[in-house]
């Protein structure tokens, strides 16, 4: 039985990638920011429309790194709806997570429910774009400023996405994206901080790097979050080939809405249409008047080697190290918890053929005819 993955890493020609090694081995510079990591900044920057970036490791060193340089501390009002990553970055740096609920239709931190979780301790706002779908950041940035709070956007899933103004990257203090090789763009595994500032990038890459700001001289109790030569040379290589695929990217979920919106009991999500989209996921939700729940189809099309995930089950709010927290009960946090139960993401890369969009969508609608 063939066997279609939930997502597959972009991965060009090995042959053009080969160059890119031969250069490195014949500069003998791996790391610390050699010539391929000063290029992947640049060409990052011109093609996310941004001024300032910081290359990562990973992008869960990005979010570690991000609140230390913002100097974060105390509570950090937060989605439970994302990966754990997102939480897991505020406990590394001793903050405690606020979960707050989602809105139901893009999934996103509801800023109607963010001010009720503000108390005197809270100083920062961390929201995800879910999925890629801009968070309400106008809404987001105005009670941010009546609070005097940061606001950090985890970005892991927004890359190239814009909203009317530009990169949506631009929101915020700091945004903080992930290259992993799931990921719509990958370094096979990295992240950057977009950088409002030289300052800040200044400061964010001396945490990266230890603290030393020379051979001598450290500043901050740093980690070491630098990318490596080789992941950013896959980085420019990458991006010779990433309109192709955001382009195919766009063409399956396109099939994919005009096969499942028929389907009685099956919801698409809400397309974002005021910008460019990354159709980085491809979500459901399955309604009660679907005849079978989200778990048995979840079971049903694996049995059919169609790898689907439910993107975001359990909540993090859900994990031991979270649910004795106050905020992390499930009747705080009503459209998350619902949510959770009924998501399915469906397969979506760019090498998933046609046909088998097709065939993933007719069993779907084979199941709500049982």
């Amino acid at each position: 039985m063939k066997s279609i993955p939930v997502t597959s890493p972009l991965l060009p020609p090995l042959e053009e990638f080969l160059p890119y090694l031969e250069e490195i081995w014949h500069s003998r510079i791996l790391t610390n920011g050699g010539s391929m990591h000063k290029a992947l900044e640049r060409e990052l920057c011109d093609y996310l429309g941004v001024e300032h970036i910081a290359l990562f490791a990973n992008g869960t060193l990005g979010l570690v790194t991000a609140l230390q340089a913002l100097r974060i501390s105390g509570e950090v009002i937060t989605t439970p709806y994302s990966f754990v990553a997102t939480a897991h970055s505020l406990l590394w740096n001793g903050i405690k997570p606020v979960f707050v609920d989602i809105d139901p239709l893009t999934m996103n931190l509801d800023p109607a429910k963010i001010e009720a979780a503000i108390t005197p301790q809270t100083t920062a706002i961390m929201p995800v774009h879910c999925y890629g779908t801009p968070c309400n950041v106008e809404e987001i940035a105005r009670i941010a400023d009546i609070y005097n709070l940061r606001v950090i956007y985890d970005a892991a899933h927004a890359f190239a996405v814009r909203d009317e103004g530009g990169s949506v990257l631009r929101h915020g203090d700091l945004s903080v994206l992930s290259f992993h090789a799931t990921k719509v763009f990958n370094t096979f595994e990295g992240g950057a901080i977009i950088c409002p500032d030289a300052k800040t990038r200044e400061r964010i890459n001396n945490l990266k790097n230890f603290g030393f700001v020379n051979e001598t001289t450290v500043v901050a109790p740093g980690i070491n979050g630098k990318m490596s030569e080789i992941n950013a040379a896959f980085g420019l290589l990458q991006l010779k080939h990433i309109d192709q695929a955001l382009e195919r990217r766009r063409a399956i979920a396109a099939l994919y809405r005009s096969l499942l919106d028929p389907v009685v009991g099956v919801r698409c999500p809400t397309p974002f249409t005021k910008g460019v989209a990354n159709n980085a996921y491809f979500p459901v939700l399955i309604d009660d008047d679907y005849p079978e729940t989200r778990d048995v189809l979840f079971q049903r099309l694996r049995a059919q080697g169609v790898m689907v995930r439910r993107y975001f089950y359990p909540l993090i709010s859900e994990f031991p190290m979270y649910r004795g927290l106050p905020s992390a009960a499930s009747a705080n946090l009503p459209v998350a918890s619902d949510v959770a139960q009924r998501v399915l993401c469906l397969p979506i890369y760019p090498d998933l053929s046609l046909a088998d969009v097709r065939l993933i969508c007719e069993l779907v609608i084979a199941a709500s005819e049982v």
